[in-house]
């Protein structure tokens, strides 16, 4: 008589959940106190918890695109573990394999009693909260909806991945570590390649772009999901008939919900993967930390590189480049034999997990050969730079903007309305780019006369290109300057003097003629000698913007001064401390939504100064320089010897 076979069992099913109670009644308690503690705050009278509908949906959209992400990947790590801890022992899964069950009833029951435990705690936090709602009037249908609708796609797709990473490897511990490698590797590899190319290439920087975050679902939660609120102004009037503004929340909207659908059909699909890996998985592996015969080079070269990229870059930093490095960019061969020797030992570590043994040197040398060939493959590419990462420079019409940051100014140049400017900004990081090995020299730096001045002055320069597909291409360079190649037909030296010190740059930076920026406030700083008289003030939008038009004033007339590379006019500025701050109205993502400046004051500013002084915020007879500050600091002149008049620090 054939065996009864079942593609589900409900007694594995009640089991599961009856055996691991504590863990989904524990997180229930800690959920359920956030609605209870709700409760007890509006029944208490607080009017800070007694809010609106829409209000209530806020919180619940917020809670789902901040926190929910979180635990449900730090929770769905422990529903798997609990679920599938019998694959990791060898008399436990010969057991329940022996059971008249098939595969995809152990799949099925186990995967369901599974995702019951990930939401019971969720449902129990959810119904206490609707209950509150309920009980005080803030109940909102649409927006429970939707916050149930996001639980269960993110609960199924954590849950989902963690499964498939059960069947990938046969040993419990190294479940949860294989498992955050899956969703952290990329953007953990982005980050680890960027620092290593900059290491090598000039202008490149280490830093997260993004560009990986896809690949991490945790991280491309938190970036991308968020929450949109609308709100309007209205008139109220107090008890004691005081009339004020408050801002009332009219609409929220939960912004690219449709993310969490997609991984969710993700999670489909890597359920399937593991129902596919369950049904050809040997009982015998339990206990291998990788249990599928074909994913174990990959896990063996996949740790050696690791290895090599983090622990060579760890080793090259403790051995070399604090006390052999010349400049400040890498040396490719001291690099790659960091980078080999990480490499190789993370190379027998993998082997002897997999092996579960310390003998695997014999016939190994080809595959560390392999992993030696490779750290210095990729220490020539880099050094070389034969991706041309590091002489890429975009062409125009292939971004939306760029960003340059020089002279300590900001500017934004959008293509078609600045294309002069941005042929200018090309043409400059063209001559950089040209003259990398120069820049890669750095002991221009300490180079000094005999009576020790700098023979060099240096700028540091920011590009940042906005691409058509919403990429971003970022550069750095701390450029030396001479005099000599100032002067020298297109050096970046010249083309950046050129490019920063003509009028239509500065009137860029003021965003005068533009539209699209209010400015909105500002500040003001005067410094004096002896401290006693500092000040400062808090300026309003009227204030700021007859400001600014007294400084585009300025600008117009040639008074606002060139950016001076070699000899310093600080000295001979005012000690005030001015600053405008600006709004964007037009919505532009690429673009900051606002923007801050600092304009230095110099006497030649007669416009700035007669504005300040009618606005009472200076007395152009008690101002003093910078120059007579630090003087009066080096105890080199007394104090009444600074008091210049205005008039004669202009002579």
């Amino acid at each position: 008589m054939r065996s009864k076979i079942s593609f589900f069992n409900g007694t594995l099913f009640r089991k599961n959940l009856t055996r691991f109670w504590p863990l989904w009644g524990g997180a229930s308690f800690l959920g359920a106190l956030f609605p209870l503690a709700l409760w007890l705050n509006i029944s208490r009278g607080d009017s800070f918890y007694q809010r609106t509908p829409l209000e209530y949906t806020s919180a619940y959209y917020s809670i789902l695109t901040e926190i929910v992400p979180i635990i449900c990947l730090l929770y769905a790590i422990l529903c798997a573990m609990a679920v599938w801890s019998y694959l990791y022992n060898a008399r436990s899964v010969g057991m329940l394999h022996t059971l008249p069950i098939r595969r995809e009833g152990l799949f099925a029951a186990n995967f369901l009693s599974g995702m019951a435990m990930m939401l019971i705690p969720y449902a129990v936090t959810g119904a206490l909260c609707v209950l509150v709602s309920v009980l005080y009037g803030n109940f909102e249908p649409a927006g429970l909806f939707t916050t149930i609708l996001g639980v269960l796609g993110l609960s199924f797709f954590y849950f989902a991945s963690a499964t498939c990473v059960a069947f990938v490897t046969g040993n419990l511990l190294a479940l949860p570590v294989l498992y955050f490698l899956l969703h952290f590797l990329a953007a953990a590899l982005e980050w680890i390649l960027t620092e290593l190319a900059s290491c090598f290439l000039v202008g490149v920087n280490a830093f997260y772009t993004g560009a990986s975050d896809v690949l991490s679902p945790t991280i491309h939660f938190l970036r991308h999901l968020g929450v949109d609120r609308t709100y309007e102004e209205v008139e109220r009037i107090s008890s004691n008939g005081y009339h004020y503004t408050d801002s009332v929340l009219t609409a929220v909207r939960l912004e690219n919900f449709w993310i969490i659908g997609v991984y969710a059909l993700v999670g489909a699909a890597l359920a399937a993967i593991a129902l596919a890996l369950y049904r050809r998985r040997r009982s015998e592996s339990a206990g291998d930390v990788v249990a599928v015969g074909w994913m174990k080079p990959l896990f063996r070269y996949g740790l050696a590189a690791t290895a090599a990229l983090v622990g060579g870059r760890a080793l090259y930093a403790l051995f070399w480049e604090d006390s052999f490095q010349n400049g400040s960019y890498a040396e490719a061969l001291p690099m790659a034999v960091c980078m080999a020797v990480a490499g190789v030992i993370g190379y027998y570590i993998a082997s002897m997990l997999l092996a579960k043994s310390l003998k695997v040197f014999r016939g190994s040398w080809i595959g560390a050969g392999a992993v030696l060939v490779a750290c210095a493959a990729l220490c020539a590419v880099l050094r070389f730079d034969l991706l041309g990462i590091e002489s890429r420079v975009p062409e125009a019409g292939t971004f939306t903007d760029v960003r340059l940051y020089a002279a300590d100014n900001s500017y934004t140049l959008c293509t078609g309305e600045d294309d002069a400017l941005i042929s200018d900004v090309l043409a400059l990081h063209r001559a950089v780019i040209h003259e990398a090995e120069r820049l890669r020299d750095t002991s221009w730096r300490h180079e000094t006369t005999e009576d020790g001045k700098l023979l060099y002055a240096r700028t540091y320069m920011t590009l940042t290109y906005t691409l058509e597909n919403g990429r971003e291409v970022r550069r750095s360079y701390d450029l030396p300057l001479t005099k000599e190649r100032m002067a020298e037909e297109g050096t970046y030296e010249q083309l950046l003097d050129q490019l920063v010190n003509q009028q239509v740059m500065k009137e860029k930076r003021l965003h005068l003629n533009d539209s699209r920026y209010t400015v909105s406030g500002g500040s003001l700083w005067r410094y004096t000698p002896d401290g006693a008289g500092d000040e400062g003030f808090d300026l309003n939008s009227r204030e700021a913007k007859t400001i600014l038009e007294a400084v585009g004033q300025d600008v117009q007339s040639g008074n606002w001064g060139d950016v001076t590379w070699f000899d310093s006019d600080r000295d001979s500025a005012y000690a005030l401390e001015l600053s405008l701050y600006f709004d964007r109205r037009e919505e532009n993502s690429r673009v900051p939504a606002s923007d801050q400046i600092s304009i230095t004051v110099r006497p030649k500013m007669v416009h700035t100064l007669d504005c300040l002084d009618a606005l009472g915020l200076i007395d152009r007879n008690e101002l003093f320089t910078w120059g007579q500050l630090d003087a009066y600091n080096d105890a080199e002149v007394q104090y009444t010897e600074m008091a210049v008049p205005v008039e004669e620090m202009k002579r």
